[in-house]
Order: C-alpha cells, then structure tokens, then sequence
C-alpha cells in the first residue's frame, strides 16, 4: 500500500484454484460488498475507515462486535410482489438494509438482511431464514 502511495480501503477478493493457487479475482478500491455486515457488527464499519482514512483521521477499531451473517437481496426477491419484511424482522437481531433503489430487476442488488448471533453458524441459519421468510 505504501510503494502505490494508496489511502483507504481496499478489497482483495481471493480465489483458491483447485490445484491450490490462491489468486486474485478482484481490487475494489472502496469497501466491498462482503463488508455491508460490518455496518452492525463492527465497532467501526468498514464505511466509516474509508473516510476516516482519506480525511486523514485515525482509523477506527475493526472489533467484531458479535458473530454476524449477511444475506443479499437482490431483485428476484420482489418477483412476487413486496417482500414479507415482517416476517423476516420478527426473528431476533435481523436488521434491514435497502439501498433505496426504485426498480428491483433479477439479479440486482437491492439490500441485504445482517444477522447477529451468539455464533457464526447460528447467525448464518437465522440469514437463510430470514431471507426464506420474506417470500412468505
């Protein structure tokens, strides 16, 4: 980061090959997608560095708050109609993100669900629920 003279996030999206070889699929110059969960399970998210790092402020602590999960919601989840938002927030510690985008298409990345819970595969079965949910 230093020899390219960079300031703030960036995201390296990783492969592993089948024969081992880890490469690199993706720099996201920005916080990534993967990182929208940090908005409610980390002390700072990874939003909040970026601008503290490129207004010259001290970064934040990343601490994991709690064990958390996310689930995308792309525009297939409207195909139907409005979501079930109730169903999905009923469940304990789901929070709703929507990007406040007017038209959902399939494969559109309108929001996400973050859930947080004791441990990570807990979190995770809550998120496929939830997500199961919202077409109920």
């Amino acid at each position: 980061m230093d020899a390219l003279d960079y300031v703030g996030i960036l995201c390296i999206e990783f492969f592993i090959a089948r024969d081992g070889r880890l490469l690199v699929n993706e720099l996201a110059p920005r916080p990534h997608n993967s990182g929208h969960l940090t908005f409610d399970a980390c002390r700072t998210s990874q939003f909040e560095q970026q601008l503290r790092a490129i207004c010259g402020l001290p970064l934040g602590s990343p601490e994991l708050l709690q064990p958390a999960a996310m689930a995308n919601l792309l525009g297939d989840v409207w195909e139907h109609g409005e979501p079930n938002w109730s169903a999905a927030l009923r469940l304990p510690d789901v929070k709703l993100h929507l990007y406040g985008k007017s038209t959902p298409r399939p494969g559109r990345k309108m929001g996400h669900l973050t859930v947080l819970a004791p441990t990570a595969e807990e979190a995770r079965a809550r998120a496929i629920q939830a997500r199961e949910l919202l077409g109920s």
